[in-house]
């Protein structure tokens, strides 16, 4: 009975990350920040970025803060808030 539990649960858990995708802005692209000026905002703030990323409606950065901790942040792409920080 273990067994077909964890067979029927595998699907589903192999689906989630398909619908994970952040949404941090219903705007359309042509009124988000360029990539670079996303970029020059957020360094001016101080923060490093190791890898940029742009899932689904949002930018998001891998990298360190001023203070030198390590950041995962999802931004809106309209005018670079926080919409989430790990």
């Amino acid at each position: 009975m273990r067994i077909v539990t964890m067979l029927t649960a595998l699907p589903l858990l192999l689906s989630a990350p398909a619908f994970a995708k952040k949404s941090c802005t219903e705007e359309p692209k042509s009124k988000w920040m360029t990539e670079e000026a996303f970029k020059k905002k957020v360094t001016d703030e101080g923060y490093k970025i190791r890898k940029f990323k742009q899932p689904g409606t949002c930018y998001e950065i891998y990298g360190t803060d001023k203070d030198g901790n390590d950041v995962e942040i999802y931004f809106n792409p309209v005018d670079g808030s926080i919409a989430k920080k790990k």
